[in-house]
């Protein structure tokens, strides 16, 4: 089945039915210039679901002020992390989606594996499309988004939702809105810390770094919050440690509106001010490292502690095509895959 447009009655029958994998992450400028960084913010920043401001208050915020600033600061911290392999994001989800299809199909299953961005390129109804125009009639979808969040998950469905709404035939559809308390998942960060505790020793404190959101956010009843909640209380129950060895934080804040705490830069310097010299951070809410994590994180934010006193700080890299996080994926979609 699939796309039918334009086949004989006999050749639509005759088509061969396709099972996709759809991987989904939030998406990268398509270089680091100030040009190719206002079209993604443009992009990003008018989703309802990530501002949730008035629209046509929100939109003079944002073309009157907003994309006439930003993009220059932005470009400019992209090009810090930027490699020849282009934006760490798009080439970290390229080997994601490589690996998958190479582990699904070393275990039989015949299906195709892709993916997209909800923002910039290759985009979610470009790359439906596409996908339809090749025959595809089931779709398990895949938001690496591991913890559930309205301006993340949602926002991908609602993208998704939208593009199938043009389809004649709606493929079968597997939507994997969460996995913040996986085994798999819990197992492969777990495994991450200790590798790195094994190499580095164990740290003073060890900082679980999520992406923030508005306060508002959690008190309308989005789950985020709860959910990276029980993401640490599941890791560190694996590895052992007593409630003073470690603290969940938030990052990323934007404009002026209280967001989740504790902020992380706030509690790097309380830290460092305190005597815990010795920290190592990990940011479970990113299934590849981007900007937030090898520059905010990485750089900004090691500057901050080291600042405050602080002597010896390091990022422990999101799980990205680590074995073990491929198999958590691959074991994440399999139980959609059979017809």
């Amino acid at each position: 089945m699939g796309n039918y447009k334009g086949l004989t009655k006999e050749q639509g029958h005759q088509q061969r039915a396709r099972t996709t994998v759809l991987l989904m992450n939030l998406g990268t400028p398509s270089e680091p210039t100030t040009s190719a960084v206002r079209r993604y913010l443009a992009e990003f920043l008018a989703d309802p679901r990530v501002v949730e401001i008035p629209k046509l208050i929100w939109l003079m915020i944002l073309h009157g002020i907003i994309l006439r600033v930003r993009p220059a600061k932005s470009a400019a911290l992209y090009q810090q992390i930027w490699s020849e392999a282009g934006s760490p994001l798009m080439a970290i989800t390229q080997k994601q989606t490589q690996k998958l299809a190479d582990q699904l199909q070393a275990h039989g299953e015949k299906v195709n594996v892709d993916f997209c961005m909800r923002y910039g390129e290759p985009s979610v109804s470009d790359t439906l499309k596409r996908l339809h125009k090749e025959g595809t009639d089931k779709l398990v979808v895949l938001p690496l988004y591991p913890q559930y969040a309205a301006p993340t998950t949602a926002s991908a469905f609602d993208a998704l939702s939208k593009e199938l709404s043009t389809w004649r035939y709606l493929p079968a559809l597997h939507f994997i809105n969460t996995y913040h308390d996986d085994p798999g998942y819990i197992s492969a960060l777990a495994a991450s810390i200790k590798r790195d505790f094994e190499f580095h020793g164990r740290p003073k404190k060890l900082v679980l770094s999520y992406h923030g959101m508005p306060e508002r956010n959690l008190h309308l009843g989005d789950p985020y919050y709860c959910f990276c909640m029980k993401t640490t209380r599941l890791v560190v129950e694996v590895l052992g440690l007593q409630d003073s060895e470690y603290v969940t934080t938030f990052q990323s804040r934007f404009g002026k509106a209280k967001w989740l705490g504790p902020y992380t830069d706030a509690t790097l310097t309380q830290l460092a001010a305190d005597g815990v010299d010795d920290v190592a951070i990990i940011c479970p809410a990113f299934s590849a490292d981007c900007l937030e994590t090898l520059e905010e994180i990485e750089h900004e934010n090691r500057e901050i502690f080291e600042q405050a006193g602080g002597k010896k700080y390091r990022y422990i890299a999101a799980l990205n095509d680590e074995p073990q996080h491929i198999d958590m994926m691959a074991n994440l979609v399999k139980p959609y895959l059979a017809r």
